[in-house]
C-alpha cells in the first residue's frame, strides 16, 4: 500500500510552509518561561471584565415590585359553585324572559276584551230589567 504524503506526515511543499507559519511563534498563555527569549512570547494575563453593574441590574430587575396595590379583592374572592352555569344559560333565559313578557300581555288584553264583553253584557242586562220595569 502506498500512502499518499499527506497520511504520511509528509506534506507537499505548500502544506509543510503553511504549517511552519502556523506554528512559528508559540504564544505562551498559561505558561512563565525563564529564558530569555521565550518570555517575549509570553501572551499578557488577561484581566477579567467587571460584571457587578450587570449582575447589578439584573438583580434589581428580577426584584418582584409591590402587587398588593394592584390586586383588586372582588377578583381573590372565590367564585360561586353555579357561576358557570348561570353564564351559560343567560342568554337562554333573556328568550324566555322575553317571551313571557310577551304571553302576560297577551292574557291580559285576553282578560280585558273577556271583562269588556261581561261588563257590556251586564249594561245590557240592566238596560233589559229597566226597560221591563217601566212597562
Amino acid at each position: 500500500m502506498e500512502r499518499t504524503g499527506s497520511q504520511t506526515g509528509r506534506g507537499t511543499g505548500a502544506e509543510e510552509e503553511a504549517e511552519e507559519e502556523r506554528h512559528r511563534e508559540p504564544k505562551l498563555r498559561n505558561y512563565t518561561p525563564e529564558d530569555e527569549g521565550l518570555k517575549e512570547r509570553q501572551v499578557p494575563k488577561a484581566k477579567p471584565a467587571s460584571v457587578e453593574e450587570k449582575v447589578k441590574d439584573q438583580l434589581d430587575a428580577a426584584k418582584p415590585e409591590s402587587v398588593i396595590e394592584e390586586v383588586d379583592l372582588a377578583n381573590l374572592a372565590p367564585r360561586k359553585l353555579d357561576w358557570d352555569l348561570k353564564r351559560d344559560v343567560a342568554k337562554k333565559l333573556e328568550k324566555l324572559e322575553r317571551r313571557t313578557q310577551k304571553a302576560i300581555a297577551e292574557l291580559i288584553r285576553d282578560r280585558l276584551k273577556g271583562s269588556e264583553e261581561e261588563l257590556a253584557g251586564a249594561v245590557g242586562a240592566i238596560g233589559v230589567t229597566a226597560e221591563g220595569d217601566s212597562d
